[in-house]
């Protein structure tokens, strides 16, 4: 007899388990399917985790190197690779064993398998390992959680010249003295960033006109200063020729401003973007359409088929775990409508989507831009207000970035705000909080702030937005 479930889960990373979980509270009978070498995901084996904690690594030697600054004496200190890869690798494993144990936790039935469609209500599974599982399975509904992959791009003889991504960095235990990033958003800035403190030359080649390009132009732009002070060389506005190996070395070859460049280094990292993994799933065989390389869902997370439901990097439109984790616990409440023969109820919102980018100083953005504003038609009013002129900042030697505040102009409702400067992923979340409740820049502003800190900081943006209305 096949085994049949109200919900099968693909995938068990952060967004297949929040949906797993929450679907068994809500009492569905729920299976797990997880095919990968190893129980985890994404986030935890080869992105958000490991990639912080060598950051964390390389943004300590560079904190040293600034000890004079503060009065300190210290000597010049070396970075030891294959230690800040024993512990991430130890940390790591620490993550990925809770998960395996959440997931094996008998909450729901969990199979080490890879699976893909049969038809829209079948399965067929191959197991992973030595484990068992059955041939195949039902259900009512599923979940598409499968995460992605360091997506391949078309330049001329890369491939012949070799290079590394990002998961080949989380392994790279010898020392290089130079590398070609290509990319210029998260992942390639954090990597960059990550060898430059570690003494690495490195070189940004990013095919946009500056970095970052989804957020307002000050905050790339800022990031561009900062790795130029730091002996980084940039390159935006690019269009990159080919790639080619000499004389040991391995070249990129581009236009910049009209004129031809040549740059060289040990190794290249390309960082030019992920893709769905969905190799062998079959999703054609459900009726599921892909667009682009990604799942198509509604805001119920509901695929084409309306019983099939999709969470995380297969579907976007933002490939963050906090994120992930909402869509698959809209997708599982949803799922248990479905099942109920009701129309589901759940959608997500995106109104205060983050994005946090862990390079020293960090970037941060909730919300909507100044340029996504626009784009919506809406009249707003911006202030911003640099580190370099605030207290707690200059005490810490801090001075690089600003906060920066957006406003619907009439009802001074904050709807984006940004940060490049310390600890911009905790700063954000004030501006959040006060989003969350539609508050105001006069809300933000009367909020008391204790001094020296660093969140007293956003009281000078609200109270410009505030005077200028």
């Amino acid at each position: 007899m096949i085994p049949t479930f109200d919900l099968a889960v693909f995938g068990g990373g952060c967004g297949g388990y929040a949906a797993a979980r929450t679907g068994a509270g809500l009492g569905l009978k729920v299976v797990v399917v997880e095919g990968g070498e190893r129980v985890g995901g994404l986030c935890i084996l080869r992105g958000c985790m490991p990639t912080k904690t060598m950051l964390e690594s390389a943004h300590r030697r560079h904190e040293i190197l600034r000890a004079g600054e503060f009065g300190i004496r210290v000597g010049t200190p070396r970075a030891d690779w294959k230690a800040i890869l024993k512990r991430k690798d130890w940390l790591i494993g620490e993550f990925a064993e809770y998960r395996k144990e959440q997931l094996e936790s008998g909450k729901f039935t969990f199979y080490r398998a890879r699976g893909r469609f049969l038809g829209p209500n079948r399965m067929g599974l191959v197991a992973v390992g030595k484990g068992k599982v059955p041939a195949e399975i039902e259900a009512k509904t599923f979940l598409i959680s499968t995460g992605s992959r360091t997506a391949k791009r078309g330049i001329p003889g890369l491939e012949e010249v070799g290079y590394w991504t990002s998961d080949d960095c989380l392994k790279a235990n010898r020392p290089v003295k130079s590398l070609i990033v290509l990319g210029g958003r998260a992942v390639a800035l954090e990597f960059a960033q990550y060898y430059a403190h570690l003494g690495v030359k490195v070189t940004v080649i990013q095919r946009s006109g500056r970095l970052l390009p989804e957020s307002d132009p000050e905050v790339g732009e800022t990031l561009a200063q900062v790795f130029r002070k730091d002996g980084m060389k940039v390159h935006c506005g690019t269009q990159i020729q080919r790639a080619e190996k000499k004389g040991g070395k391995k070249r990129i070859y581009f236009i910049e401003g009209g004129k031809k460049r040549v740059v060289e280094a040990e190794e290249i990292l390309q960082a030019l973007g992920r893709e769905p993994e969905l190799e062998g799933l079959d999703c054609g065989k459900a009726g599921v359409r892909l667009a682009k390389g990604k799942v198509v869902v509604a805001n119920t997370q509901q695929t084409s088929v309306p019983h099939i439901f999709a969470a995380g990097d297969v579907c976007g439109p933002y490939e963050v775990v906090h994120l992930a984790i909402q869509q698959g616990e809209v997708a599982a409440k949803n799922a248990a409508q479905v099942i109920a023969g009701r129309e589901p109820t759940g959608k997500m919102d995106y109104r205060l989507k983050l994005e946090v980018i862990f390079t020293s100083p960090e970037a941060a953005g909730v919300g909507y831009s100044e340029m996504e504003c626009k784009e919506k038609g809406w009249a707003v009013v911006t202030a911003s207000y640099p580190f370099q002129d605030h207290g707690k900042s200059i005490v810490m030697g801090e001075l690089k970035g600003f906060v920066k505040l957006i406003a619907r102009e009439g009802t001074g409702e904050i709807v984006g705000a940004e940060v490049v400067g310390p600890h911009a992923s905790d700063l954000i979340h004030e501006p959040m909080a006060i989003m969350g409740y539609r508050g105001t820049a006069e809300d933000l502003m009367n909020l008391p702030h204790y001094h020296p800190t660093l969140s007293e900081i956003w009281g000078y943006p609200a109270e410009e937005i505030v005077g200028r209305r």
